[in-house]
């Protein structure tokens, strides 16, 4: 968009092509859509959208119409074969729109065309009210599939509410897909077992939001995790026999253990009839032909009750069979199957297995992620779909900077090696502590790669832009305030969950956790050689804390450059009319000053910092600490309501709990 620094609007994604002529054009007072019958919009949502932002920004009331009798001075169109050149006239969602005195015209290849055009035009009403430029785009997108992956499973179930508003959103920034993830959390037909206490989706809620989506012009795709991350089904007293440890099902809890096991036993012939009626049932909620089986992260795979059979055929053909088989169950009902792609490249031979009809999920979440994944996977002839993340788990701020590299780097890394499409990832590990409306930056980003990756565009240009389309911030701060405020997160909700989980529940080292933990890892066989003994709880949180003494150093500078961060977005946030955003933010900021604190009381305890030089945190006031910690999560949980049922609020409360009850401990 050129010259767009002189201008007070923006456009996410950034057209392709944009003339912006001189003068404006003021809409009428009493206008009218006339949205045309062709496009396919049973309910003129299409129309209802815009007649929606303009009573929102001029405070007028439209009407809408459809035919050739009726005047429009906004008109919706199919476009015939001479609309669109021969380069555009088969890309599916391309459109053009031409805003001059005469009126506006959105006219589109298919209805995803006039849809997206629909959406840049909404964005311009938002930003401009009744006072529109002159302007002549045309504009497509680089990738077919742009999709949001959104984890409902691990700790967060949302409203279906709130689930509508994200939709909402998603269409807002020309998505097309969207998909939830579930583990546990869908109530399933004799499976209350593994659902109680989730507060889980129901087919109900299923069959509303398809339809809702549907009319918004976005896939809803089922899926399903059907091999690994069967955590909480592998431990109930029903199923516990089709993992690979059943042993190991009545260990306590943890967050850290739940992203690693359990896998299911696919040497056992019941592990597929279980897999098979998630997958049959799950799939008659959906218009979709697609459907993704996940199969990913099978860390347990022929290490427990499978074991014989991987040393007889190899773990590669033991997966790589278990996905085939259901794979072509799926393709049997006339379904399309997509499963994630890490273990299929870490054994390459499995990609020379895959059925035409399978398209491969390939995740890379590094900021400085290389080409290398994706390249093999087209050198295979696979099917395959990029997939960056929003890089907001573990967290309580969104981790902007990485976001924008790991998404950026692959959407380009995706349109060149012939990617389907982009799938843009958001995860809740560890309890899903990341308030869902902090990943909007992450998703926009998303938004504007998969439209065009190929685009120069810088990233404290987009947080502009963000900042005035999505948050009516006509300082176009905001984002960037956020990206400086995530930067100061020096001991994070990660560190304070490894800390606590550490200690295995009755007062020895958890070394599955341990094993996570770089600066252990490499320590736990050392130590058993060189002492007899395991490594106790006290000698693991010494070594974790001394890792990071380092980090924790900056932890009095990062809190004061975060409280100037809280202090310079308050009056933004003030003026953007979206108290919503601005309690997450504040909440999110204030959890991370504490856990700043916290880091620094525990390095303190561990001799890692000396107690004259603790300032304002000596050892007398960690009980304030600990109270303060009670009184912000009362106030956390208020904002976990806004968006999301109680599912596993309380795992989230309890570690906060666990840790002030460790800062009263360590007071004494």
């Amino acid at each position: 968009m050129a010259s767009e620094n002189t201008r007070k609007w923006a456009i996410i994604p950034e057209p392709n092509s944009m003339t912006v002529g001189e003068g404006t054009v003021l809409l009428p007072y009493a206008g009218r859509v006339n949205e045309s019958i062709a496009i396919g919009d049973g309910d003129f949502l299409l129309a209802h959208q815009l007649v929606a932002d303009i009573r929102s920004a001029t405070g007028t009331d439209w009407d809408i119409a459809t035919g050739d009798m009726w005047s429009g001075f906004i008109r919706l169109r199919i476009a015939d074969s001479r609309d669109f050149d021969s380069q555009d006239g088969g890309t599916a969602g391309a459109y053009t729109l031409t805003i001059n005195t005469d009126g506006i015209t959105i006219t589109g290849c298919d209805f995803e065309g006039v849809r997206n055009g629909v959406q840049t035009l909404r964005q311009l009403i938002r930003q401009n009210g009744a006072v529109l430029p002159v302007l002549q785009i045309e504009d497509a997108p680089a990738y077919r599939i742009r999709g949001y992956y959104l984890d409902a499973t691990r700790g967060r179930v949302p409203t279906l509410a709130w689930l509508k508003q994200w939709a909402d959103k998603l269409c807002l920034y020309k998505y097309n897909q969207l998909q939830l993830y579930i583990e546990h959390t869908f109530a399933f037909d004799g499976m209350s077992e593994t659902w109680r206490g989730s507060s889980p989706l129901t087919p109900a809620d299923t069959l509303e939001f398809d339809q809702y989506c549907a009319n918004l012009g976005i896939e809803l795709v089922p899926s399903v995790s059907t091999f690994g991350h069967q955590y909480v089904a592998m431990r109930t007293q029903e199923l516990r026999e089709l993992g690979e440890f059943p042993e190991d099902a009545d260990r306590p809890f943890s967050f850290i253990e739940r992203m690693r096991h359990h896998t299911l036993n696919v040497a056992d012939d019941r592990a597929f009839a279980f897999s098979a009626q998630l997958v049959d049932s799950y799939l008659q909620l959906f218009r979709s032909k697609r459907f993704n089986i996940c199969a990913d992260e099978t860390f347990d795979l022929g290490k427990g009750k499978s074991k014989q059979e991987a040393q007889r055929v190899g773990v590669a053909t033991l997966y790589a069979t278990y996905v085939g088989k259901l794979c072509e169950h799926l393709s049997k009902q006339g379904r399309e199957p997509m499963f994630w792609g890490d273990i299929a490249i870490e054994m390459p031979e499995i990609l020379e297995t895959l059925p035409n009809n399978v398209t491969l999920l390939n995740w890379q979440y590094e900021p400085e992620a290389t080409d290398e994944k994706i390249q093999l996977v087209a050198q295979a002839g696979a099917k395959q779909i990029v997939c960056p993340a929003v890089w907001g788990w573990n967290a309580l701020l969104p981790r902007i900077d990485d976001a924008w590299n790991n998404i950026a780097r692959i959407a380009r890394y995706g349109l060149d090696c012939g990617a389907e499409g982009m799938l843009v990832t958001d995860w809740g590990d560890f309890g899903h502590v990341n308030d869902p409306r902090m990943a909007v930056p992450g998703m926009i980003f998303g938004a504007q790669y998969a439209w065009n990756p190929a685009g120069d565009t810088a990233e404290n240009d987009l947080l502009e832009r963000i900042s005035r389309v999505e948050y009516g911030d006509c300082s176009a701060r905001f984002v960037a305030l956020l990206r400086n405020a995530s930067a100061q997160a020096v001991f994070t909700w990660r560190e304070l969950v490894e800390y606590l989980e550490l200690d295995d529940g009755t007062g020895n080292c958890n070394t599955d956790v341990a094993q996570t933990i770089p600066c252990l890892a490499d320590r736990l066989v050392d130590h058993l050689s060189d002492c007899g003994n395991a490594m106790t709880v006290r000698e693991a949180r010494n070594r974790m804390m001394r890792n990071m003494a380092t980090t924790i150093e900056r932890i009095p500078q990062a809190n004061r450059a975060l409280q100037q961060c809280m202090v310079d977005i308050a009056p933004i946030a003030a003026h953007m009319g979206n108290p919503g955003i601005t309690a997450a933010v504040r909440i999110a900021m204030e959890g991370q000053l504490l856990l700043n604190r916290v880091g620094f009381a525990l390095a303190e305890a561990h001799d890692v910092r000396d107690a004259h030089d603790a300032g304002d945190w000596r050892p007398s006031d960690y009980r304030a600490l600990a109270r303060e910690l009670e009184c912000w999560c009362e106030a956390y949980a208020k904002e976990w309501n806004a968006t999301s049922q109680p599912s596993e609020l309380h795992r989230i409360q309890e570690t906060v709990w666990k840790a002030a009850d460790e800062l009263r401990r360590i007071s004494k």
